[in-house]
């Protein structure tokens, strides 16, 4: 036999295919009735195979060409057609006397009435002349697993069932298991390992994403500073400012008269004064605070009159330090003009502040340097 699938040679007694796992179903086990019991009848009353084209006959013998008994199931179907025949086939028949050669015309004379005339009724042995009867309606019969038994067979046992299978077989020849489970193991790993490249674009899409965090976490860290610094720069530019007072206020050197303190009384005409360049004013807060802008005004006055009476200073440096220590120092340039002049510094965290006089402008012996006024403004 072939398997009607792939061709492959399969035996009488297999019931799956040993290289497709195929199920053979009904056509081995008709193959396999039809060696075991000869051709079966259709549900027209026929026999197949040679001999065939009879009809079954009454009492379990086939007609029309075929001799022998019948299987008990034909038999059974046989004595049912009798039966039927005997109940509801009983008709009435004229029956015909031989032919006598010495009447004239060949026929014989007609057979009077009574029991062997014209009312004569069929027996049940003449109803077969009729011709056959259908049978009830076929009924499929099932498949049933066919055993090894008869069958020398040496090979490894099949896993589930037990059944042994010849070596060369991929499946097992009763319940279809799969003989090599590593190489079907390997192979569903290959179909993983093709699938997982026939869909890299969804991969690729979160390493991707993957790849956008990290440079966001690694600039983040780098950049840390700088983002702080633009992002207060932002809220001083959107934000109103007011004064900061110091909480006490020191010099190095002051003129009797110009205490260092009238540099942050809030009147102009008042001022503080240094003996010379070099010399320096220190403020300091009660509480940190980011700085903004620092604003001085220079010279004796803020008139034109008084603002040339004295020295003023063109040239400061500013040095901030934070509530951590750290220490940064401004470059401040004011123009020998009366008027207040702002420097914008954005420095967080301020605790003190002090000014050093680098340069001046009128200076002259008998004359000194003049501070008038120093503002400092942070958020509100």
């Amino acid at each position: 036999m072939n398997c009607p699938q792939c061709g492959a040679q399969v035996g009488a007694t297999d019931d799956f295919c040993g290289n497709c796992g195929n199920y053979l179903g009904w056509g081995a086990k008709a193959a396999r009735d039809n060696e075991v019991h000869g051709p079966r009848n259709d549900a027209s009353g026929r026999v197949d195979g040679p001999g065939g084209g009879g009809v079954a006959g009454e009492f379990g013998e086939r007609r029309g060409g075929g001799a022998g008994p019948a299987s008990p199931r034909e038999a059974d179907a046989a004595s049912a057609a009798r039966r039927a025949a005997e109940a509801a086939l009983i008709v009435p028949i004229e029956v015909q006397p031989p032919a006598d050669p010495a009447t004239p015309g060949g026929r014989a004379p007609a057979a009077p009435s009574g029991p062997a005339g014209p009312g004569k009724f069929l027996a049940p042995a003449d109803a077969a002349d009729l011709g056959p009867v259908l049978p009830g309606r076929p009924e499929a019969r099932r498949p049933l697993p066919t055993t090894a038994a008869g069958v020398s067979v040496i090979g490894p046992p099949c896993p589930v069932c037990g059944t042994p299978n010849p070596p060369d077989r991929r499946f097992c020849r009763r319940c279809a298991t799969p003989l090599h489970p590593e190489q079907h193991a390997r192979a569903a790993t290959r179909r993983r390992r093709w699938r997982w490249r026939g869909d890299r674009s969804r991969w690729l899409r979160r390493l991707a994403a993957l790849a956008v965090v990290v440079a966001v976490v690694v600039a983040g860290v780098i950049f840390w500073p700088q983002l702080t610094g633009l992002w207060e720069d932002l809220r001083d530019r959107l934000s109103s400012t007011t004064a900061v007072s110091p909480a006490s206020t020191a010099a190095t050197a002051e003129i009797p008269g110009h205490p260092a303190t009238a540099a942050v009384d809030g009147l102009s005409n008042r001022y503080w004064g240094a003996p010379a360049v070099g010399d320096s004013i220190e403020f300091t807060f009660a509480a940190p605070f980011r700085l903004l802008s620092v604003v001085v005004h220079a010279g004796a006055s803020a008139e034109e009159a008084g603002f040339a009476t004295e020295a003023r200073p063109t040239a400061l440096d500013m040095i901030v330090t934070t509530e951590d220590g750290t220490n940064r120092t401004v470059p401040v340039t004011l123009a020998d003009q009366p008027g207040s002049q702002r420097t914008d510094t954005g420095i967080s965290d301020v605790t003190r502040i002090r000014l050093v006089i680098r340069g001046a402008a009128g200076l002259a012996p008998g004359r000194h340097i003049a501070l008038g006024e120093v503002e400092f403004f942070r958020r509100s």
